[in-house]
Order: structure tokens, then sequence, then C-alpha cells
């Protein structure tokens, strides 16, 4: 992997996900405190293999990816984060996911918010990133690190927010997002549609 694909911070080390991490993430993807939030929900041992092949594949064709989460100093992961596209098309799209025992501390905060930045500085110039809206954590997690809502929908019936990360560079969209808050011009509330 590319040596500047890695990002300390205060208090972490992130790496991009490697083969070597792959006890870990069984753990944590497995693990439904830290993983039944995500899109997809947890993981078996083959799916795990399988995304972290494809996040191989992501990083070396995009430039970024997920990385894995470690204290600066070493020792076990504490979670997830990076840029991955959704099935959906909300993509680029940030994700992350820390360990229950690890959470209230900040490093999802921190974390998140190192790899947006890597994402704009890499050439991004939009990032999005989904949670539900029962997610208050992560909803707070987004909106710490300068993230807006751009939108929403229902997803099995539950109201999901979508944000994004526009960076200071880029031109806005010429088609701005709708308020979630706002009727959409069809009289419609934007969370009203289902996905």
């Amino acid at each position: 992997m590319n040596p500047s694909w890695h990002i300390r911070t205060g208090r972490l080390h992130l790496s991009p996900v490697g083969w070597a991490d792959l006890p870990d993430l069984l753990r944590l993807k497995g693990d439904p405190a830290t993983y039944a939030q995500m899109l997809g929900g947890i993981r078996t041992p083959t799916q795990v293999a399988e995304e972290l092949a494809a996040d191989a594949q992501y990083w070396a064709a995009q430039g970024v990816g997920m990385w894995i989460a470690r204290p600066a100093a070493g020792g076990p992961a504490l979670g997830i984060t990076g840029i991955h596209d959704r099935p959906d098309g909300r993509s680029p799209a940030l994700r992350f996911a820390f360990n229950p025992a690890c959470r209230g501390h900040g490093y999802a905060r921190e974390a998140a918010g190192a790899a947006l930045r890597f994402a704009h500085e890499a050439g991004l110039p939009r990032v999005f990133a989904v949670a539900k809206d029962s997610n208050i954590a992560s909803r707070t997690v987004l909106g710490a690190i300068g993230m807006r809502t751009c939108d929403a929908f229902l997803r099995g019936g539950e109201p999901v927010t979508v944000y994004e990360s526009v960076a200071r560079s880029a031109p806005r969209p010429s088609e701005p997002w709708p308020d979630p808050m706002m009727p959409a011009r069809s009289g419609r509330w934007n969370w009203g549609r289902e996905q």
C-alpha cells in the first residue's frame, strides 16, 4: 500500500485495510453491536473477506478507501472508517463503525473527520454519508465533522438522512439537493419517498 494513504491524528493511526486486518474486521463486522446499523447489517466471514478484496481494489482504482483505526501507540482495532461506493448511487460515501467499548471518546469523529479531509484533498469534490434517523450517535458525528443534510428517504419504512460535504474549492452543484425539512416541488416531504 502507498505510505501516503496512512493517516495519523492526535490519538489514532488509520491504515488502509489489508489482509493482516482480517481477524479484526471479522470481529468488527460480525458484531451486531458494532455493525447492525450499517447498510446490509452484520457480515458473515465470507462477506468480510469479499469486502476486503473489494476494498483493496477500490484503493487501487480510486486512491481512497476504507481504513482500520487503531490507537496511535498501537493496539487492537477500534473501528473502521473510509470512503466507498453505495449501491444506491449516493457515492462516494463516508462510512464508519466503531466497537461499542470505545464509543463516547470521540474516536469516530476524529477518524471520520480525517477520512473526509483525506477524500477532499485526494480530489473528491463532494462526499455523501447516510444515517438512519434513529442512529443519533452517527448523525452527531456527521454534523460535528461539518457534513450537512441534503436529502432524506425511507428505507424499509425507516427514515434515513443523507448528508454531504462539498470541498471548499469545489463549485456547488448547479441543482442543489432539496432541504429534507422543506416540501419538495411535488408538495410531498422528501422523507416520504421510499427508496
